[in-house]
């Protein structure tokens, strides 16, 4: 029986391919997994709605496998319904970074219960996450004045060129205010001070009466980092960014070639690779 009962999982770039789907080997083995007790949290930036038809997917609400969304700021039991895990954004705060990503020339926005809400609903990066999450967006002349609902972050979208020095900047502008990860080259996450992948994991592993050593966790972007060196396995897939990479315990196959599936074989359901392609 393996040691690991929590699986933690990316979905952009881990387990999900470049055409956002679960490839057939790899959903095999996380399903045969959860018939065998592990608990599966898809840990990702993504929106709830944006995550909710993976979880259907792979049948987490028959399992009790759980949503991290929001980067940590929200977990989600998928079979109680029951919000285990909750930061709310600063609401002071959300005018002070709306003005800030103006005045950089990068592009804020946010969710509702349906989707995407942003003042530049045309904007190709903003039409990216809703690409990625198969979410609608809502165009809003005041992003700020319209939020009157609690909202767990902030994205910033904008130029991969630009968004490096708009994080050191925003770093920097928001230090002991907000946690600010970059997820992808275009994308920069605002959360609550505090809220990353580890964090609402280890609350939820305490919840459970578990702790670290009973966590696989796979990733491949920076802000996969403090989850891949919090668990007791870290896991980077083969197109991970080199930081990952030199964080984590194992390295797998990439995400179009079932990396998580394999990491799953030989992690957690004990299967010795087959052939050299299967080695890991």
């Amino acid at each position: 029986m393996t040691q690991y009962k929590v699986l933690a999982l990316d979905l952009d770039g881990t387990l999900t391919n470049s055409e956002k789907v679960i490839t057939p080997r790899t959903r095999a083995d996380l399903m045969e997994a959860a018939r065998q007790g592990v608990r599966i949290v898809l840990a990702s930036g993504r929106p709830t709605v944006g995550i909710r038809p993976l979880a259907e997917e792979l049948q987490l609400d028959q399992t009790g496998g759980c949503i991290l969304s929001y980067n940590g700021g929200k977990i989600l039991d998928c079979q109680t319904g029951e919000v285990l895990v909750q930061h709310e954004f600063p609401a002071d705060l959300i005018g002070t970074v709306c003005t800030f990503a103006r005045y950089w020339n990068v592009v804020a926005l946010t969710y509702d219960k349906d989707g995407i809400v942003t003042e530049q609903p045309d904007n190709p990066y903003v039409l990216e996450e809703a690409r990625i999450n198969r979410i609608p967006v809502r165009g809003v002349p005041d992003l700020p004045a319209e939020i009157a609902w609690p909202i767990n972050k902030l994205l910033l979208v904008g130029d991969p060129v630009d968004m490096p020095h708009v994080e050191e900047l925003m770093q920097q502008e928001f230090a002991g205010r907000l946690s600010i990860y970059r997820s992808q080259p275009f994308f920069i996450e605002t959360m609550p001070l505090g809220v990353e992948k580890s964090a609402s994991l280890d609350r939820l592993l305490k919840r459970l009466g578990l702790t670290a050593a009973n966590l696989m966790a796979c990733g491949d972007g920076w802000n996969d980092l403090p989850m891949i060196r919090y668990a007791g396995l870290g896991v980077a897939m083969g197109n991970a960014v080199p930081a990952v990479k030199a964080t984590a315990d194992a390295v797998t196959e990439d995400n179009e070639h079932d990396g998580v599936g394999l990491a799953v074989e030989k992690y957690i359901l004990g299967r010795e690779a087959t052939d050299e392609s299967d080695r890991i």
